[in-house]
């Protein structure tokens, strides 16, 4: 409760909301002071009620049955909210705002925070009475849990609130939508600055500083422009300052163009100046330095892009801001775009330039001190101009955050993302099968896979398919027409539809597909072949393959095209066009991309319709799971923790498993043969005995497990073998009977630092290192995450009758699945779940073998990205 985190309120105001200290008294006495009696009756049901019993209340130590939080905005305590335990899943909560500040979210984000901290405490609800005039409370708590029932107490006159601290998919959807309005306030004065200054504006061309200032004056911008430079009377032509303060005017943007050593005391003459955003150009930033000036600049509501970035450009007729040093000059468009890399940024521009995509507006991230890509998201949503967003992105600030306000963005507008990583050098090897089929690449799959995002292997596909997305309308299913005037060209179309997951059907309303018309197809007869496929309906999206001769009508063909193409504009489009020296980038009224070869063409229509069927599916509910016990649960883990993390016995594993439902075939521990001999005869045989060491991955490959052991003889000889194997005289052995026949599947928990826990299913037994045949989904899991598992592995024919052979019972499947996923939330101790391997029959599944690992948070696990808490990025100093 004690950390000190950045928040924005719905006005796009700064607030830091941290945990209340004994020193906080005094404020908090004024806080409740100076509210109005009206107020005061509202929050203590008594206008003359004394705030010292409360201050004394809140100001107690932070512990398992009590939290409290305040908000700090520019130096001053504007609220606080606390709660009480009353029993072991219920906490009484109270939140308190200051009168100039109601209607700004703060009451929200107090409650939020507490939901969080009460949450991880093992709270489940907070509950609170509430006056029926207290409109404002009753709109919060509506907020946070819609469509939670209120109760209204006749005899007490007040109105009962219940909030859950795990919040549901209409409550995460209400946080979104609170969030992105909030980013569109903050982030307007970046973006859509009505001033910018520029810090740093020197006389000499080519320096950065009268660059930018150059290139904001030569775009056009339409705000007031300022030089400050304390040498200079005059820079580019524009009126020079000494200092951003003595402009006298409101300044909204300053981009900082100053030697490393100087931005400190610049970025403070910002805030003495209210400056509300600024763009810190400059590189070689010491990092204790950078979080100090990103401090301080949020102290004084002040949003900071980079530093070490190129700038931010905005297209937007209205506005024309081009605080960039780039050469590049995009042409207005649909593409919003996000580059943490400043060369990766300039490229991106090039090749978008290049290929006539139009770009909305750019951010060049830097070092993401501040603003982040997530930030960006939250505020593309709703920006007009925006249609498609491209990410190049190194790291990721808050993945979890990334992940719901990615999703959202993208059931409206694609997200297209190259990340780079993907090299072994970053991978991080791992002692159970869950740790390692986790990398730092599968977990950016498995993100991207969740939300939606687009994912392009090089920047010359992501702008490929930005270009199919950005002016045309999205693919209604995988039908793809190919229609050509070369044979050659058709046919590797047609054979890139295969790679794209796109269908060609053999024919189109009679025609071939692909349709070959012949080098000599006239242009009326390239135009009659488009119309036709569009009037029958029969495909989907259409690629058109055009190769100039001197035996056809270049021009003539091209403008027929592009004219058929018009006609059907609900038909998504590619032109590829060879033997033309200059062609054109796109033709005709909606901008169908011409491309010089036919596979980036279908290849891009392929992610196209990948994206469209995607948001055509429901996002999926995290459903009510029965017969949970979740207080069992954590008392077990904290058991377990006090006689110390790593890996657990496998009773403490089993004990989990069973308050959450997962059915794990019955084990017995014994100590020696004898032991073991008598867990046989009571399971009855054949039996299994294998070694019982916790960490032990590959029991088989050290002789460690035997199978099918019919009588007593056996089980010793059994036993013998173990303790040969283990080099020891007296191993503590497992004793199982022998499990039914089934399909071998992994399933497991791993707690990766950056992106939190994630689960984990593959094809299991011998089988899961072999082929490597894995799928990973963040928290939380949802029906439809759970069923998207198992069908996206490659052996998902074994679980659905293979060769004749029974089904397996995939609703168990993915119930087991979804109680996996709720365990690793309830419980972010768990470092690896290793369930291998889970028999899949038809009538069930079942874990034979689970490893449980166990490591406190905020050590090797990390703490658990906070999923439901908007905050902005944290601030510190390096190894915070």
């Amino acid at each position: 409760m004690s950390d000190a985190t950045d928040y924005l309120t719905m006005h796009g105001r700064i607030v830091r909301i941290r945990g209340v200290r004994p020193d906080d008294a005094p404020a908090l006495r004024t806080l409740y002071e100076q509210l109005s009696p009206h107020n005061r009756h509202l929050r203590f049901f008594s206008a003359g009620a004394a705030p010292d019993a409360e201050v004394r209340r809140l100001v107690r130590p932070s512990d398992p049955a009590h939290g409290s939080v305040l908000a700090d905005m520019e130096g001053a305590v504007v609220g606080a909210g606390s709660y009480e335990r009353i029993d072991d899943e219920r906490a009484d909560v109270a939140v308190v705002v200051a009168d100039e500040h109601h209607g700004e979210g703060l009451g929200t984000l107090l409650l939020e925070r507490l939901m969080a901290a009460a949450r991880h405490a093992g709270i489940a609800e907070l509950v609170g009475d509430v006056l029926p005039q207290n409109a404002a409370m009753l709109q919060v708590s509506g907020d946070l849990a819609p469509g939670v029932a209120r109760r209204l107490d006749a005899d007490e006159g007040t109105v009962r609130i219940r909030v859950p601290t795990l919040p549901d998919e209409a409550a995460l959807a209400a946080v979104a939508a609170r969030d992105r309005t909030a980013e569109h306030h903050s982030l307007r004065p970046l973006l859509v600055p009505s001033s910018v200054a520029v810090i740093g504006a020197g006389r000499r061309p080519s320096g950065i500083g009268h660059e930018v200032l150059a290139a904001l004056r030569d775009g056009g911008y339409t705000g007031a422009l300022y030089a400050v430079n304390p040498h200079a009377e005059q820079v580019c032509g524009i009126a020079a300052h000494p200092a951003v303060g003595a402009i006298g005017a409101a300044v909204d943007l300053a981009v900082v163009a100053v030697p490393a050593p100087a931005v400190p005391e610049v970025i403070r003459q910002c805030c003495s100046a209210q400056v509300r955003a600024a763009v810190i150009l400059t590189a070689g930033l010491d990092p204790a330095v950078q979080a100090d000036l990103v401090a301080a600049a949020r102290a004084h509501g002040m949003r900071v892009v980079g530093p070490n970035c190129l700038g931010v450009i905005n297209t937007d007729p209205a506005v024309r801001l081009t605080a960039a040093f780039t050469r590049a000059t995009p042409a207005p468009g649909g593409l919003a775009v996000a580059a943490q890399s400043g060369a990766v940024g300039v490229a991106i521009l090039d090749a978008a330039a290049r290929d006539g995509v139009g770009v909305s507006t750019f951010v060049s991230l830097g070092n993401k001190a501040d603003v982040s890509g997530n930030d960006l998201l939250a505020y593309w949503h709703d920006d007009p101009a925006t249609r498609a967003v491209a990410l190049y992105l190194e790291s990721f600030g808050n993945p979890r955050r990334f992940a719901w306000t990615a999703r959202t963005l993208a059931r409206r507008k694609p997200v297209l993302a190259v990340k780079s990583g993907r090299s072994p050098s970053g991978q991080r090897a791992g002692a159970s099968h869950t740790a390692a089929a986790t990398t730092p690449d599968t977990a950016v799959a498995a993100l991207f896979d969740q939300a939606g995002v687009i994912r392009t292997d090089t920047l010359g596909e992501l702008l490929d398919t930005a270009r199919v997305l950005t002016d045309q309308p999205l693919p209604a299913g995988q039908r793809l027409a190919v229609i050509g005037n070369a044979g050659g060209l058709n046919v590797l179309a047609a054979d890139a539809a295969d790679t794209a997951a796109l269908t060609v059907p053999t024919s189109l309303g009679g025609a071939a597909n692909p349709d070959d018309l012949g080098a000599e197809a006239t242009p009326a007869a390239l135009a009659a072949a488009i119309g036709a496929v569009a009037r029958g309906r029969d495909a989907d999206l259409v690629v058109v393959a055009f190769v100039a001769t001197r035996a056809n009508d270049c021009a003539g063909s091209l403008a027929a095209v592009a004219a058929a193409l018009d006609d059907c504009p609900q038909l998504p489009a590619a032109v590829v066009v060879v033997g033309v020296p200059d062609p054109p980038r796109s033709i005709g009224r909606r901008r169908v991309p011409v491309f010089d070869l036919p596979e980036p063409a279908v290849l891009a229509l392929g992610r196209a319709a990948r994206y469209a069927a995607w948001r055509r599916k429901p996002l999926g509910d995290r459903p009510a799971l029965p017969d949970i016990d979740r207080r069992t649960a954590r008392d077990v883990v904290a058991r377990a923790m006090t006689a110390g993390p790593g890996w657990q016995p496998v009773d403490v594993a089993r004990s989990v498993l069973r308050c959450y439902g997962v059915p794990v075939v019955d084990t017995r521990t014994a100590a020696d043969a004898d032991e073991a001999v008598r867990h046989a005869t009571a399971l009855g045989y054949p039996v299994v005995v294998k070694a019982a060491a916790p960490g032990l991955v590959h029991r088989s490959d050290v002789g460690a497990v035997w199978l099918g052991l019919n009588d007593e003889t056996a089980v010793r000889r059994a036993y013998q073998a173990v303790a040969k194997a283990l080099h020891t005289p007296a191993p503590a052995v497992l004793v199982q009977p022998r499990a039914a026949p089934g399909v071998e599947l992994v399933a497991g928990v791993v707690h990766d630092p950056l992106f939190g826990s994630l689960v984990m299913l593959g094809l299991g037994g011998v089988h899961t290192d072999l082929l490597g045949d894995r799928a990973l989904r963040l928290l939380p899991l949802t029906d439809r995450d759970a069923a998207r598992m198992w069908r996206s592995l490659r052996a998902a024919a074994l679980l659905t009758g293979y060769r004749g052979a029974p089904p397996v019972d995939t609703a168990a499947l993915e119930d087991l699945l979804l109680r996996l996923g709720r365990l690793a939330e309830d419980l972010p101790d768990v470092a690896e779940l290793d369930l291998n391997p889970v028999l899949a029959e038809p009538h069930g599944c079942t874990a034979v073998d689970v490893k449980l690992r166990l490591a406190p948070v905020g050590v090797e696990v990390g703490v658990e990205p906070e999923r439901y808490v908007r905050h902005l990025s944290r601030v510190g100093r390096p190894g915070r």
